[in-house]
């Protein structure tokens, strides 16, 4: 008896878990391109058909969204882009503004030279995503930047806690850069630089102060970005329609 003729493999063979990744992947990017609005209801049946995947894959993905806090499941099992919850900015800030300190603090009297390296080289992908006006880039590379210097002040539970904020805060760090239209004015952009100086030279209170300055400052631009008004100033020439 011949053997049944085996089907050709077409394509290049695809591993476990690869729908999951394009999936969050694809989500999270639109999500913190704010594509994605917040409050905005995630339909798995409606995404898996744009994927061509099972809900199990896209189910996978939005999990993972959820442990970084951009998808909320509500009781009824749907989910959606978690809201940003302006109420409760202040508490936001002020955690992050005491994280930012301690570890800032702490990383200018414990740095070793190679974690001093580690925090210029990421400033250096900072610095470099600025220039290529790359939005998601420009926010993976400020987390980078931070945690670095989280580390180099040598305490996991700092780190852990400063990461959790630094990922709460990303979709509000987009709004911040297209405050600037997707750029950093040079006296900001050198902030960094300066924090990277009062580290190196182990100046625990100029870097406690400078990293307190700096939350302040990203805060203070938040906030003002949300209540810019374009028509306030706008003259508007309306003829009689009478005449």
């Amino acid at each position: 008896m011949d053997e049944p003729t085996k089907k050709p493999k077409t394509g290049a063979p695809r591993t476990r878990g690869e729908g999951a990744i394009r999936v969050y992947t694809k989500l999270r990017e639109d999500i913190l391109r704010m594509e994605l609005a917040p409050g905005e209801l995630l339909d798995d049946v409606k995404i898996g058909k744009q994927f061509s995947l099972s809900r199990s894959p896209v189910r996978e993905a939005l999990i993972r969204l959820s442990a970084e806090g951009l998808v909320k499941t509500l009781p009824n099992k749907s989910t959606l882009v978690a809201p940003l919850n302006i109420a409760e900015f202040s508490q936001f800030i002020d955690a992050l503004d005491l994280m930012q300190r301690v570890t800032t603090r702490l990383a200018a009297k414990l740095r070793s030279d190679q974690e001093l390296q580690n925090i210029k080289d990421q400033q250096a992908k900072f610095e470099d995503a600025v220039a290529k006006r790359d939005v998601l880039m420009m926010i993976e590379a400020n987390y980078d930047f931070h945690i670095a210097i989280s580390k180099a002040g040598k305490n996991s539970y700092f780190t852990q806690f400063n990461a959790r904020l630094l990922d709460e805060g990303r979709r509000m760090l987009r709004l911040y850069f297209r405050s600037f239209d997707d750029t950093l004015p040079p006296e900001l952009a050198g902030e960094h630089y300066q924090l990277i100086k009062a580290i190196e030279d182990r100046d625990e209170e100029l870097a406690e102060k400078l990293a307190h300055q700096h939350a302040v400052q990203v805060s203070d631009r938040f906030l003002s970005s949300l209540g810019v008004r374009h028509t306030s100033s706008m003259a508007l020439s309306i003829e009689d329609t009478n005449s």
